[in-house]
């Protein structure tokens, strides 16, 4: 007799419920537009004879003999490849992969576009992070472009970091009518230890290793195609696709350049044809990812220390599908959802250690048996997702999938849901005179989880360091970086931060940073109120601040204010800072309009506003009116 899987859990089930009806009419609209948009039988047939020429001139004569026949699904690949980032790398033969596969089911595929993929990790510290964020917008808009063409009947996407998958979800999204399906690439081998990286990284800060020491440690660290082994923003995208089962079973975490990884893009390819409505088994995006999937990417995050960074882009996928989603959703959902993971930044293994502990499939099995997440979601594997609970593998160079294991291998790395590494989540809202931001605790220890300390306030990442040389920050201290929103510079990563902080913290000194700026996946042992808004350049709580200010922040408690008294407080001036410096060189000029648009970060600091019932969810309060 087959066993009743758990009843989900009363959080989960009344958040999900609650995002259901606060969503309800923009959520109506994006369905009704994306049935306008679909159609039955092969997309080019609604093609005139000149638009189809010019759509299949440069293929093979057999494809363009089966694109002319329009009997056969042709699929779209869009593609983040390029060969300079280790991650994207691996995506340069996966084309000739899936052409191959296609073919070989009598159908085709071709090479629809080409989006960019920015590495954080290069950027970091440079000019070029301020375009980071809003380069996932661009990305959104260049998938859009590359399926204009309307060749298409399914589309892969290939992409892996930060901005990458979520800019590809968002075109993903509007293009809801067509099967899709992500195809990762996969982590690199594991190099330097994480625990060794981060030690000379503080040296280096505090003067006491060499550059060529720190890059003799990084690029051991960061050695070989595939993702970076740590669990940021690049790795928890990967585990949000496979949780609301827009992957195959454990595709995540394959490492590029094998067999099994091949297979899997092949397999991706002949699923996104059965999948198609040419293919006989029509699964359209906007089928698959609705409320219940949006919560099973939320608890998958909150479950594994997943970045800081979705609660930014998980908002804006959302809203590209017609949902509104809000930080409080989140907070509510991770004092029910244990921490289940402890992968770098938020412990020493990597996500190779992640995997060969049990990975996704123990992760999923864990939280559908303890009722945590929607196991009824239609997935891309054609079945809902007690399917991800198995693992791939080659028998005699065929793929097939195995159940996965019911006991982690590792449980300094990976754990069940009944003995976590906490009960709660790693992530909560703090709130409070200051405006609201997220603080992410997993990797944060519970004495270093209430700070109270004067201010010292910086305008730009780049004053902290002539400070902490200086010896100015030795002592309990609030660090309070300002003016780095997405109107005010596009909102960049401040990890160069985090060493100088770092070594404040082991000194023995109280240390936080609050900043409307981002800190993402890799933020660590530091407590950081990041992504506060409304932004300092709205005239947010942040510009009335001054130095000698006292903070108290606590993330126990989800408090962040300034105790300065309420009169006083509210009679200050706004202060004002010369941006200038940020809008020109290396392409930002070109931003502009961006920044002007940009939303607030709880919005998902993006640009194209609400989609769907925009009128209702950027209304003033409205969101906060409906949870209440």
């Amino acid at each position: 007799m087959a066993t009743q899987p758990p009843p989900l859990h009363a959080t989960v089930d009344r958040v999900t419920r609650r995002i259901r009806t606060r969503s309800h009419e923009r959520r109506a609209l994006y369905e009704q537009r994306m049935q306008d948009q679909y159609r039955r039988g092969v997309h080019r047939g609604d093609l005139s004879c000149g638009n189809l020429a010019h759509g299949f001139a440069a293929c093979g004569e057999t494809d363009k003999g089966r694109l002319k026949l329009m009997n056969s699904a042709n699929l779209g690949i869009v593609s983040s490849y390029n060969d300079m980032l280790s991650a994207h790398q691996p995506l340069g033969p996966y084309p000739e992969l899936i052409k191959e596969a296609a073919r070989a089911m009598g159908s085709t595929a071709q090479f629809a576009g080409g989006v960019p993929a920015m590495c954080d990790g290069v950027t970091q510290g440079q000019p070029g992070m301020e375009l980071s964020l809003f380069s996932r917008d661009v990305i959104a808009m260049a998938t859009a472009v590359a399926l204009s063409h309307n060749m298409f009947d399914a589309a892969l996407y290939l992409g892996i970091c930060d901005k990458i998958v979520p800019g590809l979800f968002i075109g993903a999204a509007r293009f809801g009518h067509l099967p899709a399906i992500f195809v990762p690439g996969g982590p690199m081998p594991s190099g330097l230890p994480n625990k060794e990286k981060a030690r000379i990284r503080q040296l280096y800060a505090e003067g006491k290793a060499s550059r060529d020491d720190l890059l003799e440690a990084e690029s051991q660290s960061y050695h070989s195609p595939g993702t970076c082994t740590f669990y940021g923003t690049a790795n928890s995208n990967q585990m949000m696709m496979e949780i609301m089962g827009l992957h195959l079973p454990g595709a995540s975490f394959v490492n590029p350049g094998t067999p099994l990884r091949d297979a899997l893009t092949r397999y991706a390819a002949e699923q996104a044809i059965r999948n198609s409505e040419p293919g006989g088994e029509y699964r359209p995006f906007f089928k698959q990812v609705d409320e219940k999937a949006i919560v099973n990417a939320m608890v998958g995050l909150l479950a594994s220390g997943g970045s800081t960074n979705h609660t930014l882009h998980l908002v804006a996928m959302a809203a590209a599908s017609g949902l509104t989603i809000t930080w409080d959703d989140f907070t509510e959902l991770s004092a029910v959802v244990p921490s289940m993971t402890r992968i770098y930044p938020n412990g020493q293994a990597d996500v190779n250690h992640f995997q060969a502990a049990g990975g996704m499939s123990f992760l999923i099995r864990e939280l559908l048996e303890a009722g945590l997440i929607h196991g009824d979601i239609p997935t891309v594997f054609g079945t809902d997702m007690h399917a991800y609970t198995q693992e791939p593998f080659l028998e005699d160079g065929k793929l097939v999938w195995r159940e996965g294991p019911t006991e982690s291998h590792d449980t300094d790395v990976l754990r069940s849901v009944a003995e976590p590494f906490s009960p709660t989540g790693g992530l909560t809202v703090l709130d409070g005179n200051l405006g609201r931001g997220v603080i992410k605790v997993s990797a944060v220890k519970a004495e270093h989880r209430i700070v109270e300390a004067p201010v010292r306030l910086f305008d730009d990442q780049n004053q902290l360091k002539a400070a902490f040389e200086a010896g100015e920050l030795d002592r309990d201290v609030v660090v309070v970086v300002r003016f780095q929103g997405p109107k005010a510079n596009g909102m960049p990563e401040l990890h160069k931060l985090t060493p100088y902080l770092g070594v404040l913290q082991d000194r023995g000194y109280k240390v936080a940073l609050v900043t409307d700026g981002r800190m993402s996946g890799a933020s660590g042992k530091v407590p950081a109120a990041i992504h506060v808004t409304p932004e300092a350049v709205d005239g947010g709580p942040l510009a009335k601040l001054r130095d000698g200010d006292v903070i108290h922040l606590d993330a126990d408690k989800g408090e962040l204010k300034v105790l300065v008294e309420s009169h006083e407080w509210n009679g200050r001036e706004v202060a004002e800072a010369n941006l200038d410096h940020y809008h020109y060189g290396l392409g930002r000029e070109l931003f502009g309009g961006f920044r002007h648009l940009a939303a607030g970060a709880e919005e998902g600091a993006g640009v194209f506003g609400g989609f769907e019932a925009d009128d209702l969810t950027r209304q003033e309060g409205f969101i906060h009116e409906l949870d209440a």
